[in-house]
């Protein structure tokens, strides 16, 4: 089994120039676009590491909304199918956009559910044409442009909450689902997040729908209120232990409080995010630039992740969680977010591979599903060397990593980066809603 130095000590490149991406099996009833090339055999070295992988050298295949009508599924298992049905893991989609369509390939391929945030809605929208002619109906019914964002959106979660129904239902509730957050405004308002979740709920009206809610301190009491009301969550942007663990606390509390006699439809999850991390402690180890810093860069995120792992075992055994499991309680999954490699150094599957394990989801963009189904490694991982990772998470505090500061610092940029990407998006919408206007009159 490999460890946490094999799978998480990435090497980096002289130049520091980018592996090329890989590229998914050609099946002409894939919606992938690819362009042909040669294999070469590329190592990555380090005193540490030595892993020889197949690597293409070529243009970064991309996965992405097609502009037919939906697409034919292909014929074949994928890894997906095998992280899924080996080893316990729910792949998921980090994507949504018009046609909804084009999700039944990935589906077919072992998707298992969506994940969507406000950057991604606002990459969707504002770079599309599919969404314009709802948008003009909703304007020339006197929509204002944040009810004809949410109108917008909502019209999508439903449509791929149809698509995924089977496997909710296939699995009695525990997979399938898809994701929408609560506006990025709320971040800091906890009674305005439960009103907003309740509204976004209700207006989907679909049993696999997760309303997402961010991990902030004002919206920890939001997310135990929301499913003491039944409301399944997807709790994000979770950077720590220390608020993970308060996002757990949360969950039971909420289930506790709910009055269910039956909590077998009530599910929830939490998104950890893992690339981040290492794009923040990378910077701190390479300030402090002693060799002992500099060989820790790249391995923050795994450890914390392993650890993370280690904290959902415990709290989801014991009294407690036995009283709740005999009323049908489904533990709180946790979901590996932020997968995709943010440093071009590092192996493209570095959040994949080493977070394998039982009970978990990993949602992924296109760059890290690509990555997966071309050469991910399914075996079980996030448990295989809790030692090696408490003793990373151990000589960065030694070294002055600060945990919490380092969750505090990205949970305020992960927040301020929705809520830019939302405004943007709104100003986009008002722009063409005036321009719509004005070719009416």
């Amino acid at each position: 089994m490999a460890s946490i130095s094999k799978l998480a000590n990435p090497s980096f490149t002289a130049s520091g120039a980018s592996h090329s991406s890989p590229t998914l099996r050609s099946d002409p009833k894939l919606s992938v676009n690819f362009h042909s090339g040669s294999p070469i055999r590329r190592g990555i070295s380090h005193p540490r590491l030595s892993v020889r992988r197949d690597r293409v050298e070529r243009i970064p295949l991309i996965v992405r909304c097609s502009k037919q009508d939906g697409n034919g599924a292909p014929n074949k298992r994928t890894t997906l199918h095998d992280l899924y049905e080996q080893q316990g893991q729910s792949p998921w989609y980090d994507n949504l956009c018009r046609p909804i369509t084009d999700l039944l390939p990935l589906i077919a391929s072992g998707i298992r559910g969506v994940t969507s945030n406000p950057t991604i809605f606002q990459k969707a929208i504002s770079s599309s044409s599919a969404y314009d002619e709802q948008f003009r109906q909703l304007i020339s019914e006197g929509k204002d442009i944040e009810s004809a964002y949410w109108e917008l959106v909502i019209k999508d979660i439903q449509d791929a909450c149809k698509l995924f129904e089977p496997i909710y239902d296939q699995t009695d509730g525990g997979d399938g689902y898809v994701s929408v957050e609560v506006s990025p405004g709320l971040a800091n308002d906890t009674n305005g997040t439960v009103e907003a979740a309740k509204w976004l709920h209700g207006s989907v009206d679909r049993p696999n729908v997760y309303i997402k809610i961010p991990a902030t301190a004002e919206c920890i009491p939001s997310i135990k209120q929301v499913i003491s009301l039944g409301i399944s969550v997807n709790v994000t942007l979770i950077f720590s232990l220390q608020r993970y663990e308060a996002v757990i606390d949360a969950y039971l509390d909420g289930l506790e409080s709910s009055g269910l006699s039956d909590l077998s439809r009530l599910t929830s999850v939490a998104s950890f995010f893992v690339s981040r991390v290492d794009t923040l402690v990378d910077k701190m180890l390479e300030k402090i630039g002693t060799p002992e810093a500099l060989d820790l860069r790249g391995k923050a995120a795994v450890a914390q992740a392993v650890l993370a792992y280690k904290l959902y075992q415990k709290k989801f055994s014991g009294p407690r969680w036995e009283a709740l499991a005999k009323k049908g309680a489904k533990k709180q999954r946790l979901l590996w977010a932020s997968t995709s490699v943010k440093n071009p150094a590092y192996p493209d599957t570095l959040y994949v591979d080493p977070l394998i394990g039982p009970d978990t989801v990993s949602t992924m963009p296109d760059q890290a599903l690509q990555a997966v189904i071309d050469h991910g490694v399914v075996s079980r991982t996030i448990d295989s060397n809790v030692s090696e990772a408490e003793g990373i998470y151990s000589a960065l505090e030694k070294l002055g990593i600060d945990w919490s500061e380092v969750g505090s610092q990205l949970e305020v940029e992960g927040v301020e980066s929705f809520k830019k990407s939302f405004d943007s998006l709104l100003v986009t919408l008002k722009e063409k809603g005036d321009s719509l206007k004005f070719v009416s009159l």
